[in-house]
């Protein structure tokens, strides 16, 4: 135990692997563009695949495309699992999803140079496509959809001859499905993606889990007319009616305990001409929480506006669903666990909501997840400007090695 107490990741490694794989896809502005399916993002998982081989883990690839990099145990025995996704926005960095995937590598490199086994099985994995379809954490948890039409992927890509690229194969994608019994735990270390680390000057985000998001259509209809001759008193203003809708989002969030947030951003405004009232405007809403129950509030609160709203400017409003996704708390244990890590380690931590979508928001609906965060600098993320200062990356490695040490007691 005194070994493990005193060990630690190879911090000049991981940056270096970083700093390498930030060369594929890097565009004249800095901005990283390595899109999934492309051949920059084969070519990364080509990289990152040598990496793991060289850190002693046999690696395959399942038919969700996902790469799975496999570190023995002393037993038989469900696998816990780490790692993020090394795809990126058209216009990225080089941390998000990439931190957590060689971080991984990096702990395993760690044991393998020091000949050190846990008792279960330890897993890296890269998932698929997190940017766009998330169809690699998805497959994953058995929540792809039957139709591959219903997988929301850039224009022109098919995932059938996509995931071929990859090594994967939609005909027999079922496969990757894992669950509980396959991986005792799955923990992802990230960027935080956020100022708040920065704003409290913490140095790990102990994260309590990835919020729920449901977002919706608003469409409200007025009457276009001459914004002249038409007299206030007589008016059908739709611009008006969703000028209180968005405050009635705004108060709805604020008047909620905890700490959701509620958005509108995003208005269409119709005929849009500087001399007619508007008649016509579309406008979205996006409620995130980590408790459902406060989410289906807001919902229910926020029908009640828009029905007032319609009624006092003789409007009609009507709500269309866009998207509802489930919360993904992490496990309490896991989080504990983090916790006294930071605290062996002396690292300042500070316990937090994710309200971005990671891979680990699947797999936490399949096995107990946890999540680790460190700062960005400034909060700037999906830019080449993000950073993370490599002191920070390297505690962050150091928190993940250790979490893993502690959840292979845990859960043996």
């Amino acid at each position: 135990m005194a070994v493990l107490s005193a060990l630690s990741v190879n911090g000049d490694r991981l940056m270096g692997w970083i700093d390498r794989l930030a060369k594929i896809g890097r565009l004249a502005n800095g901005d990283i563009c390595r899109l999934a399916f492309t051949a920059e993002d084969v070519q990364a998982r080509y990289l990152v695949q040598q990496w793991m081989m060289e850190a002693g883990m046999t690696v395959r690839t399942d038919a969700g495309g996902n790469i799975i990099g496999t570190y023995a145990g002393l037993r038989e025995a469900p696998a816990l699992a780490t790692g993020s996704h090394i795809d990126t926005v058209p216009s990225g960095g080089a941390y998000d999803g990439v931190l957590g995937v060689l971080a991984g590598i990096e702990v395993v490199r760690t044991l393998h140079e020091n000949h050190l086994r846990l008792q279960h099985p330890l897993e890296v994995i890269v998932f698929t496509d997190e940017e766009s379809s998330m169809v690699g954490a998805r497959s994953m948890a058995g929540v792809v959809p039957r139709s591959p039409t219903e997988l929301k992927l850039r224009e022109g890509l098919a995932i059938e001859s996509s995931l071929e690229t990859l090594g994967g194969n939609w005909d027999t994608i079922g496969t990757a499905q894992r669950t509980h019994d396959h991986i005792a735990a799955f923990v992802e270390l990230h960027v935080e993606q956020g100022a708040v680390l920065e704003h409290v000057g913490k140095a790990v985000g102990v994260v309590q889990g990835i919020v729920g998001m449901r977002r919706s259509k608003i469409t409200i209809l007025g009457q276009a007319n001459h914004a002249g001759t038409t007299p206030m008193d007589l008016r059908q203003d739709a611009l008006v009616a969703a000028a209180q809708v968005v405050l009635a989002v705004r108060e709805i969030a604020l008047g909620m305990p905890g700490s959701p947030v509620a958005t509108v951003g995003s208005l269409t405004v119709l005929p849009n001409a500087a001399n007619i009232v508007p008649g016509t405007v579309d406008l979205t809403v996006d409620m995130r929480d980590l408790s459902q129950a406060c989410i289906d509030t807001m919902q229910e609160r926020l029908e009640r506006e828009l029905r007032a709203i319609a009624t006092a400017t003789d409007t009609q409003i009507s709500s269309e669903p866009l998207l509802n996704v489930a919360p993904s708390p992490a496990t309490p244990q896991v989080q504990a666990a983090i916790t006294q890590v930071c605290q062996h380690l002396g690292l300042s931590h500070y316990e937090m909501p994710s309200r971005a979508g990671h891979d680990a928001m699947e797999m936490g609906y399949i096995t107990d997840m946890g999540m680790i965060f460190v700062p960005s600098q400034s909060g700037l993320s999906h830019s080449g400007h993000e950073y993370t200062a490599p002191k920070q990356c390297i505690q962050g490695a150091n928190v993940l090695l250790h979490t893993i040490f502690r959840l292979d007691e845990i859960y043996s």
